[in-house]
């Protein structure tokens, strides 16, 4: 399955995205020149003003991902950091998705969706770790913020997502399962 954004073009964050993503915290120039002292440190920056985030592990995250660029409307700026893709949404959405979830019938005692991971949606009053603007390899940008407002989807977009990401890891078949003792014969060739 090919999508549409591709890792290896994913490139570095532009002045103006590094710009948006310092506005987020007490100090943002602070925060641009350590980036330009140290280009390669991640930095933590509070949710909840500027973005919120969204937590996945990468193989899910990937399959969101695939879906909202293939299916519509995109993404927003998306990170990989230690095994987990982070998912830059508007304001907002951490407090919102969790009940939207819930309403799916998401998480551990949901019926529909038993094995899919949870969503750590993060928002006002949490702070996430994220790569370096210059980050290349292991914790990277997959989706650079360029813009100094770039868009953000919203809690209704990331759950048509992970819903759809779920249904698509899912197979299932109107079919019962194939007897593995059974005795089978080839027919086609009897005279």
């Amino acid at each position: 399955m090919s999508s549409t954004w591709n890792t290896s073009d994913a490139g570095g964050v532009t002045p103006d995205g590094a710009t948006w993503l310092a506005s987020a915290g007490a100090y943002p120039r602070s925060t641009l020149s350590y980036w330009e002292e140290r280009p390669d440190a991640p930095v933590v920056l509070p949710c909840g003003a500027v973005f919120d985030v969204v937590s996945v592990p990468a193989v899910f995250g990937r399959r969101m991902l695939d879906r909202m660029w293939e299916e519509g409307p995109g993404s927003g700026p998306v990170a990989e950091f230690r095994g987990r893709m982070l998912l830059f949404a508007a304001p907002g959405t951490a407090q919102r998705l969790p009940a939207l979830l819930e309403w799916e019938e998401w998480g551990a005692h949901g019926s529909r969706t038993d094995g899919v991971p949870p969503l750590l949606c993060h928002g006002a009053g949490d702070a996430v770790t994220v790569p370096s603007p210059a980050a290349r390899s292991g914790s990277r940008w997959l989706v650079a913020p360029d813009t100094r407002r770039p868009w953000l989807p919203g809690p209704e977009v990331l759950l048509w997502a992970a819903v759809r990401a779920a249904r698509a890891a899912v197979r299932i078949s109107i079919f019962p399962p194939a007897d593995q003792g059974a005795n089978v014969y080839d027919v086609s060739r009897r005279r």
